[in-house]
C-alpha cells in the first residue's frame, strides 16, 4: 500500500454524462432552451438573434470561461437564476432518464466519502439523484449555486472553487478523486494533484452546441489517470488510483 489516504479517499462525482446519460434527452432540451434564451438576450428590437450568432456566443463563452453562462453573466448582465431556470425548464423527466442498473451497490462499493459535484443547478441535480435512488449515498450536494467564491460564480473546471471545496472539508488532493465527462473539468483537477476518472459512454459531441463530433478513439490524456467507459468498472480499477 502506498499511504493512508487510499484506504479512504474522497470521491467527487459529476451528475450529468457521468452517472446517467444527459446526452439521450436532457442535454438536447437544455440545449433548445438555451439557444432561445441566448436568442432573446442577443436580439435587438425585439427579435432574436439567429442561430449563427446565439453558436457563436455559446461556443466563444464556453471557450473562454469554461461555461457559457459565465460569458452570459459578464457580457450581458444575465443573472444566474434566470438562466438557470429557464434553460432547465424541461419538464417531467420520465420519459427522459436513461441510466445503468446497479449504481447504488457501485458507490456502496467504493471505500471512503462520496460528493456530488454538478455545475447543474440544484433543484434539477436534486431530482436526478433522486430518482437515481443515489440520493441517500453522497455525503454532500455541490450544485453550481454552492460554487461562489469571492462573490463570483465559479462552476467547474476552476480551481478556486476546487481549492475552497478541499480546505473546508480538510482534505488533501491527493486524497480526493474526481469523476468525470469533461476534459476540461479533469485537467484543472489534475493540476492542483486531484487524481482523475474519465467516464466516456454517454459522450456525443466534443463541443456543447452538437457540431464537432468526437474522435473515433478515444486517447486517455495525461492528466487523466483512469480512463473507464462505464462508472461501473471503478472497483476494478482502484489499484491504478494508488
Amino acid at each position: 500500500m502506498a499511504t493512508s489516504t487510499l484506504r479512504a479517499p474522497v470521491w467527487l462525482f459529476d451528475l450529468d454524462n457521468t452517472l446517467h446519460d444527459a446526452s439521450y434527452a436532457i442535454f438536447p432540451a437544455i440545449s433548445a432552451n438555451m439557444n432561445i434564451f441566448i436568442a432573446r438576450v442577443l436580439g435587438e428590437n425585439g427579435m432574436p438573434a439567429n442561430q449563427a450568432a446565439v453558436d457563436a456566443a455559446r461556443l466563444g463563452y464556453w471557450k473562454r470561461y469554461g461555461a457559457t453562462l459565465l460569458g452570459m453573466i459578464r457580457h450581458h448582465k444575465v443573472r444566474a437564476a434566470d438562466f438557470l431556470h429557464e434553460t432547465h425548464d424541461i419538464g417531467p423527466l420520465d420519459r427522459m432518464m436513461r441510466a445503468e442498473r446497479g449504481l447504488a451497490r457501485l458507490l456502496r462499493r467504493l471505500p471512503g466519502r462520496k460528493i456530488l459535484l454538478t455545475n447543474a443547478p440544484t433543484r434539477y441535480s436534486t431530482e436526478i439523484v433522486r430518482r437515481l435512488k443515489l440520493h441517500n449515498h453522497f455525503s454532500q450536494h455541490i450544485a453550481i449555486e454552492d460554487m461562489h467564491v469571492h462573490g463570483q460564480l465559479r462552476p467547474k473546471p476552476s480551481k478556486l472553487m476546487l481549492r475552497r471545496l478541499l480546505r473546508r472539508h480538510g482534505v488533501s488532493a491527493r486524497r480526493c478523486v474526481l469523476v468525470e465527462d469533461t476534459l476540461a473539468n479533469l485537467k484543472s483537477a489534475s493540476q492542483l494533484g486531484l487524481r482523475t476518472v474519465w467516464v466516456t459512454q454517454y459522450l456525443r459531441m466534443s463541443d456543447p452546441i452538437g457540431r464537432a463530433p468526437l474522435p473515433r478513439t478515444l486517447k486517455r490524456p495525461g492528466y487523466v489517470d483512469v480512463k473507464v467507459k462505464s462508472v461501473r468498472q471503478l472497483p476494478a480499477r482502484l489499484n491504478r488510483l494508488r
